[in-house]
This record gives structure tokens, sequence and C-alpha cells, in this order.
């Protein structure tokens, strides 16, 4: 699974990237590509837009990270549309993500709004049941206070979007 996100939503995408890896999902996360954070920092935009694309080409899914931040990204819009045709298309909203407030440009894809829906994620993609997850610790619920997603996703949200 590749997860897009902007730089400033960094710290929070990864723990949505390490929570994953624990339920034992493939993730492409850019601080784990060390190819990539060498190229950023030579500022060789264009090895970068590589490792970016061979990301998105060896993963089956795409997890974007919205948050307020989202709108002023510009890696974003080119991640979703570089991945558009080529992956299953999730957001996922960070905490205080008001109703509405999704940039245009993700609102077709499947909206990962909780903690809940996080996990009903990883059990699809998985193929193994949320409570064997929960039971041997490689995923916690969304009602678990000490679940390390509950300080940057919100447990449960049941009004519609």
């Amino acid at each position: 699974m590749f997860i897009s996100h902007q730089q400033k939503d960094k710290d929070a995408a990864k723990k949505i990237a390490d929570y994953l890896i624990s339920a034992g999902i493939d993730v492409y996360f850019d601080d784990y590509d060390t190819d990539l954070k060498y190229n950023h920092q030579v500022n060789n935009a264009k090895a970068v837009t590589d490792s970016i694309r061979k990301g998105i080409n060896n993963s089956s899914h795409m997890l974007v990270v919205v948050s307020p931040n989202t709108l002023y990204s510009t890696w974003v819009p080119f991640e979703i549309g570089y991945g558009y045709d080529k992956t299953a298309l999730y957001a996922l909203c960070l905490k205080g993500i008001p109703k509405g407030g999704l940039p245009e440009y993700v609102k077709t894809a499947t909206i990962i709004r909780d903690i809940y829906d996080t996990n009903n994620l990883i059990e699809n993609i998985s193929g193994v049941k949320k409570e064997i997850l929960f039971e041997v610790k490689m995923m916690s619920d969304y009602g678990d206070q000490k679940n390390p997603l509950s300080d940057v996703m919100d447990s449960l949200i049941s009004e519609s979007y």
C-alpha cells in the first residue's frame, strides 16, 4: 500500500504506516525509501519522481492521508493522478476533518473516516478477520484507548459526510 501525504502530516502518516505494517500490510512510505530520501536531499527532482512512481507501480492500493494541509500539497495530487488507474484509491481522514472538508480531487476515493474504517480496510486487504488481528495484538480495536492511531484519527464517526 502506497502512503501519500503532505509533509506537514509526516508524523501522523508514519503512525498510520506503522499501524498497517504491524497488521501485516506491505507498505511503501517515503521515510522508509532511502533512495527517495537521498534524491530529495540532493534536489534531484527526476529521481524523486521516479522513486514515487516506482513505489506506486509496486502497490495495489494507495492511501491518501487527508488533513487541512493536503490542500497545499504539490505531491499528493501528482501521486493520486499517477496512481489513479494503477491502484485502489482510499482517502484516510485525520482527526477533525469537517463534513465536506475533503479536497475535490480525493472525493472519488473510498473514504476511511476513522479507526473503525481503518481496521475494516486492513481486514479486507489482509483477508484476516479483525478479531484474530486483535487477539494476536497486530491491531487494536477502535475503542481501545491504547490504539496507536487514537491521537491522529477519530475512533468512530457515525454521521454521514
